[in-house]
This record gives structure tokens, C-alpha cells and sequence, in this order.
């Protein structure tokens, strides 16, 4: 991968992207919200045939609901989607928006061939290393949406993790019962928490979210239940967060909805009392599309602080904006 200047990579890759546009829209509007909201978790491009998102029509919703800033997340696994979503893509399109989108980059472990007769885990690392490093300096906050078919703590993952240690990327993950699979409890999930303290890691998705409930199944990780459960105290999460700091949750899609509506009194007190390590999100991937966040989380009368605090200002600070 050459090292390019941001602005000739852009030029060479704006031909791979379906824009209409080069100028940002010029009319934005604000909510009555206090706090405009960064959103950690858009998408652009395909996810469903037929429906590829713009980046002008994500910043129209963006307007509409008061976001300021957003994340976009790649998909770049075979398992993550359809249709591939490339970090090229996402760095083009945060280029024509500078000041309302951030890119976010994604590689699978499995890209990188080892050699024979060559130090596995050096030749791995570094590999992924130097690839994320060219990703940073072309404007990189992280690395996301992760989303392989490998056990979370696979030892390919575990390079990765240990590359996005030493660049200083948070790794935003979905975790369920195919991708990134995890187990009630989330051992593999602690397994990685434990082997990088430094690394921080934003966990999403149905796997994920069950495990606020300390009865989660392995039925749970892979669906959204029509009647969900009252959440039981022990959850994985409470304990995860409790151990290591460098956990934090995005609360989007339907795994960060179902989480807060199976149990409203259990979820406003999480909210309060997890605020520092919460990240508002709305997995926005597509035209039309409905967010349940936005009324949902207004709906809790939240303190000022700790909306703040899950709105945008954790986000601000775990990405260094």
C-alpha cells in the first residue's frame, strides 16, 4: 500500500464511489436537543440490494436530527455483509464532508498470508500494524465495523487487537453467535480485555446486548427476542465493566434498543450509572430507515450530564476530536 497524500488518495479513489456530489448540503438544521449528538455507528454504500446509501443522504439525516458528527464504519469481511463497504470508500466520502464525517478503518486478520519459516506472530502484527498506520495517517479514528466468522480471541484476531494497541485505534466490534462469537459469560471477550488493557473496545450487537442480562443464553446471542426477558442482575456486561476500563458500549441497532426497552427501569439506572462508557449510534445504513435512539433515549429525561456524556462527549474523547 504506497503512501499517499490525503488529497491525491481521494482523487484516485472517488471513481470507486457512486457520489452526486461534491459539496456539502448547504442547509443544516439543528434540533431543540441540547446536546447535538456524535453518532459512533453509519454505514455507506450497499448493505441491502438496492438501497446504497449517499453520503449526501446521510448528512441530510444527520441535519434532520441534530447530529453533528458521524462515524463511518467499513464492512470488510465476508461474513459482515453482502456486499463489501472498503475503508477507501469511507476515508473518499469523508473528504467531501470534513467537517460532519469521520473515517473509521477495517481489515480482516485473515488478509494478511503468513509466510513458512518466518516468526508467525511478528510477520502478522506488524503487517496489520503498518497497514493501520497508513490508515491513521489518511485520517483514521478507529477500526470498525469488526465483524469476522473467527472466535473473538482467535489468535488471528489477537493480532489485530495487539496492531490496534500500538496505533492507538479503539476497535468497534459486533459480537453474536456467527460473528465474532462469544459465549454466555463473554470468557473470549475477557480474554481480550485482559491481554490489552490499553485497547479500547466498543461492543455492539445481538451477543453483545444480551449479555446485560445475567440469565443470557446462547439462543440469545443470535436473535432478537419478540418478548424480551426482564433483565437479571449479574449480567457479563456490569461485570466486564466493573473489571476493565477499556470497555465501552455503542448503543445502537436493535441490540442496543432491545437492551434499554426489555426493562426501562433496569436500562435509565445502566444509563446513569454507566454514562462514561456509553456511545450514542444509530447503525444508519440505508435511505428510509427508522432509528428507535433518538425518541427512545429522550424518552428516559436523562440528567444533563449524563446526556452529554453518551451524546458526544465520550465519543470526543475516546477518538482524541
Amino acid at each position: 500500500m504506497p503512501h499517499l497524500s490525503r488529497r491525491s488518495f481521494v482523487s484516485a479513489t472517488l471513481g470507486g464511489l457512486a457520489l452526486t456530489t461534491t459539496q456539502p448540503v448547504a442547509a443544516r438544521t439543528r434540533s431543540a436537543r441540547k446536546y447535538p449528538y456524535i453518532d459512533i455507528h453509519t454505514h455507506l454504500g450497499t448493505f441491502y440490494w438496492g438501497k446504497s446509501l449517499l453520503p449526501e443522504e446521510l448528512v441530510k439525516m444527520m441535519d434532520v436530527h441534530g447530529v453533528e458528527k458521524a462515524c463511518i464504519l467499513p464492512l470488510v469481511s465476508p461474513e459482515a455483509g453482502p456486499f463489501p463497504q472498503t475503508s477507501e470508500q469511507a476515508i473518499a466520502a469523508c473528504e467531501l464532508f470534513p467537517d460532519r464525517l469521520i473515517p473509521f478503518c477495517c481489515i480482516d486478520p485473515r488478509c494478511c498470508t503468513l509466510p513458512p519459516l518466518r516468526p508467525a506472530h511478528v510477520v502478522g502484527k506488524n503487517g496489520i500494524r503498518d497497514m493501520l498506520k497508513r490508515y491513521q495517517d489518511l485520517g483514521c479514528r478507529g477500526v470498525g465495523e469488526h465483524k469476522t466468522g473467527l472466535a473473538f480471541d482467535h489468535p488471528h484476531q489477537m493480532l489485530l487487537y495487539e496492531a490496534c494497541a500500538e496505533v492507538g485505534f479503539p476497535i468497534l466490534f459486533h459480537l453474536d453467535d456467527i460473528r465474532n462469537p462469544d459465549t454466555p459469560g463473554l470468557p473470549r471477550l475477557e480474554n481480550v480485555l485482559k491481554a490489552f488493557p490499553k485497547l479500547n473496545l466498543i461492543g455492539h450487537a445481538a451477543g453483545f446486548w444480551a449479555s446485560i442480562s445475567g440469565d443470557a443464553t446462547i439462543e440469545d446471542f443470535g436473535r432478537y427476542p419478540e418478548i424480551p426477558k426482564k433483565v437479571t442482575p449479574g449480567g457479563a456486561l456490569d461485570r466486564l465493566m466493573d473489571t476493565y476500563p477499556n470497555l465501552f458500549c455503542d448503543l445502537s441497532e436493535p441490540g442496543g434498543e432491545k437492551a434499554l426497552t426489555r426493562d426501562r427501569e433496569f436500562a435509565r439506572e445502566f444509563l446513569i450509572r454507566r454514562a462514561d462508557r456509553l456511545l450514542f449510534g444509530t447503525d444508519f445504513l440505508m435511505t428510509g430507515q427508522t432509528v428507535a435512539q433518538f425518541e427512545l433515549l429522550d424518552s428516559f429525561n436523562l440528567p444533563d450530564d449524563v446526556q452529554r456524556k453518551i451524546f458526544r462527549d465520550n465519543a470526543l474523547a475516546l477518538l482524541k476530536l
